[in-house]
């Protein structure tokens, strides 16, 4: 595979006042706001001067955030039972409630892209966060089904708020080569995080749903007021910024769409190891506990795989590495389509499980790469957006599938999978060229040594 090229992160051509030797220097000292703003960032924050395993301090804490968040991040895999068992909603209601939830994900990051570049990265990731908190005590207590719906919908919006925030900061943190490397690490928090949280979440349901609202409420307040204390604005300048742009631009940048199109194909089949694998595995007389320890499969791949490989993915072009990925995940799902016992479909998901890796690794990497600073939150709401597309036609289109058979599911799957393979090899030429005509626009930040 190619080296990737690395992509810088500030706007402007460089000057003196760029030179990080002096970021120490009293503002005075200066005379471009750009300098006065990230020497007043770096007093005010200190762990944006400090460097930990070749990543900048203020990394740190996002990631130590975001496994905090993930921790406590219980009420969604238990959101169905709650409805059920404490609200007693019936069966086709939950449905709806829960088609509203996605429906208010859909929106989730577009808008938090636009707040991002807006009003700055601390204030969408900590305003989200805090609104993500009060949207699930809102839910933890609505008992009318109105109230129910209409406090699911808020938790959907609020839910990925955070998100195209917590990209821009790595994005605007980290030198391009070692992106890659930071977005894995991201990754393997989440992964952490959500494992032990499944197993406390399933703890606390049994003492009481309203602990693991308090709970989740509990540590998105404190993911958002983290960040909030600990890491500077990286939002930049007006000055920087230019003419800035809008949605419109980002729906007028031809590589981003068919980068998002490709990412919503790969969500379809993504989506389809909670959606209808479990239905699969039970028409084959495999009982719910079996689908929980084959998935486990997953979370053991992703946290033993990614700390291994995620520092050497740098080193290679991004749109292959994700063809590589799209491939093991068609692999995955052919492998799928075979299956009959929970041993092979177990490996089957430990097959897909390392496409998973470098796919989830790379997309956001890539999507920094193709964005102008001023709006990297938009272009990572565009991301969001496509993966919350792909979910939702994920369900619809895998039932109608498996209708027609399992084997026509599984292997419509694998063909997707394929057809994202391609169509990356197709834009590879076009995203290097765009990274390139980034580069020259704007300085770089010093990558790390290995």
């Amino acid at each position: 595979m190619a080296a990737a090229t690395p992509t810088p992160v500030l706007a402007g051509p460089p000057t003196p006042d760029d030179d990080p030797t002096r970021a120490a220097a009293s503002p005075e000292d200066h005379v471009s706001a750009p300098t006065v703003r990230r020497t007043l960032a770096a007093r005010l924050h200190p762990s944006s001067g400090v460097r930990a395993g070749g990543l900048p301090g203020a990394f740190w804490v996002l990631w130590s955030g975001t496994l905090v968040n993930r921790l406590g991040a219980m009420v969604n895999p238990f959101l169905s039972l709650y409805l059920s068992q404490v609200r007693d909603v019936p069966l086709g209601t939950i449905g709806v409630i829960l088609a509203v939830v996605g429906v208010g994900s859909v929106i989730s990051q577009p808008l938090g892209g636009f707040l991002t570049d807006r009003f700055g990265r601390r204030v969408a990731l900590t305003g989200g966060m805090l609104a993500n908190a009060g949207s699930l005590l809102a839910l933890g207590h609505a008992q009318s089904l109105p109230a129910l719906t209409a406090a699911g919908f808020a938790l959907g919006v609020t839910l990925d708020l955070f998100r195209p925030a917590a990209q821009a900061l790595v994005a605007d943190t980290v030198p391009a080569g070692d992106r890659t490397r930071a977005f894995g690490l991201l990754l393997w928090s989440v992964n952490l995080g959500f494992s032990a949280a499944m197993i406390l979440g399933g703890h606390l349901a049994t003492r009481g749903f309203s602990l693991l609202f308090w709970t989740d409420a509990a540590a998105c307040a404190l993911f958002g007021l983290l960040v909030w204390c600990a890491v500077p604005e990286t939002r930049p300048t007006a000055a920087e910024r230019g003419a800035g742009g809008s949605y419109r631009t980002v729906l007028a940048d031809r590589a981003m769409l068919a980068f998002a199109a490709v990412v919503v194909l790969y969500a379809v089949v993504f989506q389809q190891a909670f959606t209808t694998l479990p239905l699969v595995m039970t028409r084959h007389g495999l009982s719910g506990d079996v689908y929980g320890t084959v998935m486990a499969v997953n979370g053991v791949v992703l946290i033993l795989v990614q700390p291994v490989i995620g520092h050497r993915l740098a080193r290679f072009d991004k749109s292959r590495v994700l063809v590589t990925g799209f491939l093991l995940a068609a692999g995955g799902n052919a492998l799928v389509a075979a299956a009959s016992a929970g041993p092979a479909f177990a490996l089957a998901v430990a097959v897909w499980s390392l496409g998973e890796v470098l796919v989830f690794a790379i997309t956001a990497a890539l999507v920094a790469d193709l964005a102008p600073p001023a709006l990297r939150g938009r272009y990572n709401g565009l991301l969001g957006m496509a993966w919350g597309t792909g979910f939702l036609i994920a369900p619809l289109a895998g039932t109608r599938l498996l209708a027609a058979g399992a084997t026509v599911l599984w292997l419509s799957c694998a063909a997707l999978c394929v057809t994202a393979a391609l169509t990356q090899l197709a834009l590879a030429r076009a995203i290097r060229k765009r990274t390139t005509q980034l580069t020259l626009r704007t300085p770089s930040l010093p990558t790390a040594a290995p």
